[in-house]
């Protein structure tokens, strides 16, 4: 089984128990998971055509157990029930999984605190102390923890909200503004938009929508965050509109929960679903129906760390079966990233995998039972998940995998990654196929990896279409293409749209605007060097021409 340096690094690092090799933790995962049909399910992920989500990587057939990756907790508007969450996210971080929290409900700074006489601290104050426990606890002992931490853009405190990151700080979370229609109605009509207090309902003020669309345009332009959730839209397709309604989601906003609800994921590796240069629709039905049986069979033998999101999960039994190596798939073809075919193939992609997935999972439900809580959902036959398909950002996955992560295109033909510490160079495999066989000198080979592109150089416009990087796609195309696979995802979809340094903030704004009309459930941006420290860097500065 080989694996690049990259990937071995990584896996020896936070996967594998000691005197564990890569071949061993498969084995592992596959006889814990689903021991009838373990020799199946070694297979494709030996092969890397399908993996798992972290936590059931690292911890399937161990003592602790705990499998899934995506967690969303209630934060109350108290004390002990701050806290209470706070302990609970401390326990999922231990067991290896994300956290997401609505901070939306928690009473604005300086607003009354009966029985004391003093002000509230608001919610900003909160997210620093679980900003500052997750800096103290490693998931798994491994890895720094994962946060989402999501404010209503009604909350009197939105602006001090948005603007949190701007100078740093809130290392571990990731932060997004939650818009309700209400929002979008003034900000059409020009109508001040009210801001009310969550403890009593009380409007406390209003502010111009145009003025807060527009300092988010600018935070995120400066430092990233924050992202933007739709919730009338992430609402409008909950499958059990029953039972709860949703407030936030995981730590990278693919997946939407209610409260105490967890979801487990896993990838296809869509690069190695290419056969003489046209996609392997029957190898693509195999593995989505194997990913479906594998991530229901994770729900039952998982361990959960609380009660009370075992009870809630098995509920709904969600699950995220997701793609990566989009973009890899794409140069198989000979498609380039930023075209129409390339859209139309998307879309054909996903309407494929979701009908599958959800062919699947009504199987199951014939064979197995439903999951409890249907007749409060969309669906009219058996289902054994009340969501299949989810596309996650496979940030470790497409490492290990060897192939572009998630839905995004390639971020350099050439790059250096920091993995604990360590910095990595890589040079993207297809990119050296491509141009070994078509001889390129190799003064120009050694610019393409010193920069990490290829567009200023002299070479056929075939293969600079091909290779075009995600800072030189158009924010509208990546816009797009996010929109494109939502359509045929029951979740959400992580997708980060990739700007150069130079972008303006009216070019993000933009952004924002056109995601909102094609009915996106969210928009996250990130404009190249705008944080001080990035795990990515276009560019090598010692790879060396074979």
């Amino acid at each position: 089984m080989h694996l690049s340096r990259h990937a071995e690094i990584l896996l020896q690092d936070r996967y594998l128990l000691p005197g564990e090799a890569p071949a061993g933790m498969f084995e592992r995962v596959a006889r814990a998971i689903q021991p009838d049909k373990a020799r199946d399910v070694l297979y494709i992920m030996k092969n890397r055509y399908f993996l798992p989500n972290s936590p059931t990587l690292m911890n399937a057939g161990t003592p602790l157990g705990q499998l899934s990756a995506c967690f969303v907790l209630p934060v109350e508007d108290s004390l002990e029930g701050i806290f209470t969450t706070l302990t609970r996210m401390v326990l999922i971080h231990q067991s290896g999984g994300g956290t997401g929290f609505s901070f939306s409900h928690i009473r604005p700074k300086g607003d009354d605190v009966s029985g004391t006489g003093g002000v509230a601290s608001g919610p900003l104050s909160f997210i620093r102390v679980f900003d500052a426990a997750t800096d103290a606890v490693k998931q798994g002992g491994r890895r720094r923890g994962a946060n989402m931490g999501v404010l209503a853009s009604s909350h009197p405190d939105i602006m001090e909200f948005i603007n949190s990151k701007r100078s740093g700080g809130f290392k571990n979370f990731n932060l997004s503004v939650a818009f309700d229609s209400s929002y979008f109605q003034a900000l059409m009509s020009g109508d001040p938009y009210e801001l009310s207090n969550p403890r009593n309902g009380e409007v406390t003020g209003t502010v111009d929508p145009r003025e807060l669309w527009h300092a988010i345009s600018r935070a995120a332009w400066e430092s990233g965050d924050p992202g933007m959730l739709f919730l009338d839209e992430i609402n409008r397709t909950n499958t059990v509109p029953g039972l709860d309604s949703f407030e936030a989601t995981n730590p990278c906003g693919e997946q939407p929960l209610f409260n105490f609800e967890s979801c487990n994921l896993g990838s296809i590796n869509l690069s190695r679903c290419v056969k003489n240069g046209e996609i392997d629709w029957e190898l693509l039905r195999y593995l989505v129906r194997s990913g479906v049986e594998f991530l229901d069979a994770v729900i039952d033998i998982n361990r959960f760390p609380i009660s009370k999101i075992r009870e809630q999960t098995l509920l709904t039994r969600k699950i995220g079966l997701g793609v990566m190596g989009l973009a890899e798939l794409f140069i198989l073809l000979e498609v380039p990233y930023e075209s129409h075919e390339a859209l139309v193939t998307a879309d054909r992609l996903m309407e494929f995998i979701q009908k599958e997935a959800r062919e699947t999972s009504h199987e199951l439900g014939e064979w197995k039972g439903s999951f409890p809580s249907i007749d409060k959902s969309v669906f009219s036959t058996e289902m054994r998940n009340a969501t299949v398909t989810t596309i996650a950002p496979t940030g470790s996955l497409h490492i290990i995998a060897e192939t572009s992560s998630g839905i995004e295109p390639l971020f350099a033909v050439a790059y250096r990654r920091t993995i604990s510490g360590k910095t990595i160079e890589v040079i993207n495999p297809l990119f050296s196929e491509v141009i070994k066989s078509r001889r390129v000198p190799e003064d120009l080979l050694r610019e393409a990896y010193r920069t990490g592109s290829i567009q200023h150089l002299p070479l056929p416009d075939d293969i600079k279409d091909l290779f075009r990087i995600a800072s030189e796609i158009s924010p509208e195309h990546h816009v797009q293409m996010q929109a494109t696979v939502q359509k045929h995802v029951d979740n959400a979809v992580s997708k980060t749209v990739n700007i150069p340094h130079e972008a303006t903030v009216e070019d993000v704004s933009r952004i924002f605007s056109l995601a909102r009309s094609l009915s996106c459930k969210g928009i996250t941006i990130y404009r190249y060097k705008s944080k001080p420290e990035q795990v990515l860097t276009q560019g090598c500065e010692v790879c060396t021409v074979e």
